[in-house]
């Protein structure tokens, strides 16, 4: 079993959402490893006034979290948003610690959680090809079920990262400007190796119509080369589409995954692969093939029928 001589600290980002709050503390208290963490939360500001007492909810419940090797609440009275708060949130962290684990408000993990990221942290903390450990995972087809795998995206549910790692300058905007301009096939490799949605989200975010610091982050680790690890079992399940949701738009996740109900708290990461770049088993969750495919076997349900109801009706009146 990998020897963890300090545990990393969980970077929790909150809202404006109580229910889906209280579901993630629950399942983080119910981690194996929950007593000896330290949990850091930022709670974000209200946009509006009126948006004052939904976060005034979620601070009271945030005050009193308990099972946790310590509690520390860091509130804004701002509304920074989501992208800003993780930066600055993550940002803040490292400054004292060497790595860190970063949770939304809308994640429920295993019990194992905590133990995965951690001993993938200590395993992976002298390999400066890995930039993130990933708690979530899109399901690989025809992998062992106890194995890893390396590709060069991440995702955002549910991560960690190194001190070493992580650089506020991969964030600004303009660098990313200048690079695409001296670069014309940046943006479709981009797509080809990180997938269809990539250079669409990149740029969205570049002018403003959307706020990622994901794809920031991607985007410039992905000109390093490095990757990030996967889990065959996921280790987080996403309870996020809801109206509340700071990017909801109505949208279908047409990600499959399978849940780790295993409780093991040791890994073997020597059992890792490397996808290929371009491994359609892991792509194909971004294209648009797919995730047409999935709305059409949604069909076949009533469930099914009434999600598409709604995004359809959230697109058409948004």
């Amino acid at each position: 079993m990998i020897q963890m001589k300090r545990l990393a600290p969980i970077c929790l980002f909150t809202y404006n959402r109580l229910s889906e709050t209280q579901q993630t503390v629950a399942a983080l208290q119910q981690n194996f490893l929950a007593k000896e963490s330290d949990l850091f939360i930022f709670s974000d500001g209200a946009k509006i006034d009126d948006g004052t007492l939904k976060i005034k909810e979620v601070r009271t419940f945030l005050k009193n979290i308990s099972g946790f090797k310590s509690v520390t609440l860091f509130e804004s009275k701002k509304n920074k948003g989501l992208a800003n708060s993780i930066i600055d949130g993550v940002t803040k962290l490292l400054l004292t610690h060497e790595s860190v684990i970063v949770l939304e408000d809308d994640l429920i993990t295993t019990p194992n959680f905590l133990d995965f990221m951690n001993q993938a942290l200590e395993y992976y903390k002298a390999d400066d090809t890995i930039y993130t450990i990933n708690g979530y995972s899109p399901l690989i087809k025809n992998m062992d079920l106890d194995t890893f795998y390396l590709h060069s995206r991440c995702f955002p549910w549910g991560w960690a990262t190194w001190k070493k790692n992580w650089n506020k300058a991969y964030f600004d905007k303009e660098n990313i400007r200048k690079h695409i301009s001296l670069n014309s096939n940046v943006l479709p490799n981009f797509d080809k190796y990180i997938g269809d949605d990539a250079s669409y989200m990149l740029l969205e975010t570049l002018n403003n119509k959307i706020n990622s610091w994901y794809i920031r982050w991607v985007f410039n680790n992905y000109l390093e080369n490095k990757k990030s690890i996967f889990p065959v079992l996921s280790k987080v399940q996403n309870i996020g589409d809801t109206k509340e949701a700071t990017n909801y738009s109505g949208g279908i996740s047409a990600y499959y995954s399978v849940l780790d109900n295993s409780h093991y708290t040791s890994f073997d990461f020597s059992k890792t692969i490397i996808l290929n770049k371009t491994d359609s088993r892991f792509l194909k969750y971004f294209s648009k093939k797919h995730k047409f495919l999935h709305r059409l076997r949604m069909l076949s349900s009533r469930g099914g029928v009434k999600k598409l109801t709604t995004e359809i009706k959230t697109k058409i009146f948004k």
